[in-house]
């Protein structure tokens, strides 16, 4: 049995080959009955806006080309062959490990593919198609991607530039009891919103020139004021904060209809530029542009980097733990047959000595304690002996001479 991977992710395939070889649900469903049907008992279909991929367990050669047939006739249209990709062993085992831990996405470290990786493995469970082997190699993957994250903390570096904005502005003068004025309402303005409204401000007012969108913002952050796009420069004497993400060519903050009357901060999140730098030289004003947070963002992802670089070596040790869980898992069989004729040859000694012996009940107890010991202490060496074994020929030359000499039935 061989652990494998098979699919496409944003680094080997295009936009373009990707929104046409997307699994939905019920593609996910179809192929993962499809693979039962092909003897592929154990598998495990990952599908995000970034990657179409499977992770699998195969025991020949003829199911692994089988379902690489089945993944691209899945997707007729699509030119899947020239970006496909294939691993297996350790390496399809890392590449999982290093997905589950953010290592693998388009975002550094980010935490989301975690959640996505556990929703893939409970439908390949809610479908029947886990046994132990993925159980465990799923249930690793999850637990070492956690211990990285809790010791070396990379995913909570921000690179978003919009977050490391808020947060500059955070440090330099605080939001709480704040004044805010947000001008625009599109994408970038929303988010920018919902980082803001984390921290107990005074008053949020939104300058908008699309209705919709100010209705939008008011409905999703109540208590939030929206006025009109044309008054911006009148509500900035009233505030403490301001910050612009507009889609505008020119500056949709100019110096010269700006009244300062105390100390203010303004957070340009757009480009081309929104406010005028030449705010930034007024005495009591502090201007932070998208300059100022890309650099910070080129700052943090080197620090993130060098995190991820530093953990490279847990995280390669639970790959060889699992690896090694894996590879002595193959003589289980063997050991649970062998324990259980333990079992069977202790409770038929012991039924033999009861009906010729007229025992108390602490005999009775002493007697099977004995009979279990002895016979736990013969087939102890061969346990060990399966459990050291380094290659897959000695364990199966090994297993076979043990089933042979106790009789064992392990299929």
């Amino acid at each position: 049995m061989v652990f494998a991977y098979l699919g496409i992710n944003y680094k080997n395939a295009p936009l373009s080959i990707r929104d046409h070889s997307a699994f939905t649900d019920s593609k996910k469903i179809e192929f993962l009955q499809l693979a039962e049907t092909l003897g592929v008992e154990q598998c495990l279909v990952l599908a995000t806006c970034h990657r179409s991929e499977v992770f699998y367990f195969y025991d020949a050669p003829e199911q692994r080309e089988a379902l690489r047939r089945a993944y691209l006739a899945l997707f007729p249209d699509v030119p899947l062959e020239d970006y496909l990709m294939e691993l297996q062993g350790d390496d399809a085992l890392g590449y999982l490990f290093r997905i589950a831990a953010g290592l693998e996405s388009a975002v550094l470290g980010e935490d989301q593919i975690l959640g996505q990786l556990k929703d893939a493995f409970a439908l390949s469970r809610t479908l029947g198609c886990t046994r132990k082997e993925l159980n465990r190699v799923v249930e690793n993957a999850v637990s070492c991607a956690k211990e990285l994250k809790t010791r070396y903390r990379f995913s909570e570096i921000p690179l978003s530039v919009s977050y490391i904005g808020i947060k500059e502005v955070q440090k330099r003068c605080g939001f709480e009891g704040k004044r805010v004025l947000m001008v625009g309402s599109g994408a970038t303005a929303v988010l920018a919103l919902q980082y803001v409204t984390e921290y107990p401000v005074a008053s949020v007012t939104v300058c908008s020139r699309n209705p919709a969108h100010a209705k939008s913002v008011t409905d999703q952050f109540p208590g939030t004021v929206t006025v009109p796009y044309e008054e911006r420069h009148r509500y900035i004497s009233q505030s403490d904060i301001v910050i612009s993400a507009t889609s505008s060519p020119h500056f949709a903050i100019e110096a010269e209809r700006c009244q300062v009357a105390g100390p203010l901060t303004f957070l340009d999140l757009a480009a081309p530029r929104d406010i005028d730098p030449k705010l930034g030289e007024v005495d009591g004003v502090q201007l932070i542009n998208l300059d100022t947070l890309e650099a910070i963002s080129r700052e943090n992802q080197h620090e993130r980097e060098r995190l991820v670089a530093e953990c490279s070596g847990r995280l390669n040790e639970a790959v060889a733990e699992t690896s090694r869980w894996f590879f002595e898992s193959r003589v289980d069989a063997t050991i649970d047959a062998l324990q259980q004729r333990c079992d069977e040859i202790c409770a038929e000694s012991y039924s033999y000595l009861d009906r010729k012996l007229d025992l108390t009940a602490r005999e009775e107890k002493l007697l099977q304690q004995i009979l279990r010991a002895s016979l736990k202490k013969l087939i102890r060496d061969p346990i060990l002996v399966l459990k050291s074994l380094d290659t897959e020929e000695r364990q199966k030359e090994y297993t076979q001479v043990v089933d042979s000499l106790f009789a064992l039935k392990t299929q």
